[in-house]
């Protein structure tokens, strides 16, 4: 039986999507002690990432890529500034965030765009699936910053169960062949290696779970120890 691409995908990548879920940025956002220069980092840092993505997918000519980014209003760039006006009008702007990693990002999305088109398909199934299930993390947020409806969650706010059922349905279709799924599982792994790194920075300075801040190789997970990170860019 053929496997389609999105189940490739996922299974491709689970080990990958685990092991951010136990960063140090994820852990803290979650229960309420991440710092909110953090959260609007990453914000900054996505806005780079999504805008480069978005705006090579609004140009690529490919008739699977273009179908499947023009079937519906899938940009999250818009909703990311939305969030990062909410917080500017409030006095607060992003902290220091990982620019580097996200450059090495958005570089290689150029870089893929050129070379082969298709794969930026497995770029997008990293990015969109980032706010799947997000009701709970949102909860954590509002909570955490004192937020109200959507302001300064607009971009975790976009995803819902139907939407990801439509953009897998397309992106099956668009993936139907072996080849072309093998291409986006590989750019898919390399979207959550630049992901890894910038999560992997603005973790720095969090106590993992059940042990004190690990450097090197190691995830770092836990709480705010309220120091100074030292990997931000």
């Amino acid at each position: 039986m053929t496997t389609t691409a999105s189940a490739r995908l996922r299974a491709g990548t689970r080990d990958r999507h685990d092991a951010l879920e136990r960063t140090g940025f994820a852990t803290a956002l979650l229960d309420g002690t991440l710092p909110l220069a953090r959260y609007t980092a990453q914000l900054a840092a996505l806005r780079l990432v999504l805008g480069e993505l978005e705006s090579e997918l609004s140009r690529a000519a490919a008739p699977s890529v273009a179908g499947l980014w023009a079937a519906e209003d899938l940009r999250k760039a818009p909703l990311i500034e939305r969030d990062l006006r909410h917080f500017a009008s409030h006095g607060t702007a992003p902290g220091r965030w990982p620019a580097a990693h996200a450059a090495a990002f958005t570089a290689d999305i150029r870089t893929t765009a050129v070379a082969d088109p298709l794969s930026l398909l497995g770029f997008l199934y990293v990015l969109e699936g980032s706010t799947l299930g997000a009701l709970h993390l949102c909860r954590c947020v509002s909570r955490a910053y004192g937020l109200h409806g959507t302001d300064g969650m607009a971009y975790y706010a976009s995803g819902d169960r139907a939407r990801w059922i439509r953009f897998t349905t397309r992106l099956d279709e668009a993936l139907a062949d072996p080849p072309g799924q093998d291409r986006a599982l590989a750019a898919a792994l390399r979207a959550y290696r630049h992901t890894a790194r910038i999560t992997g920075a603005l973790s720095s300075g969090l106590t993992p779970a059940g042990g004190p801040a690990q450097q090197g190789g190691a995830v770092l997970v836990g709480r705010s120890t309220g120091s100074r990170p030292t990997e931000w860019t």
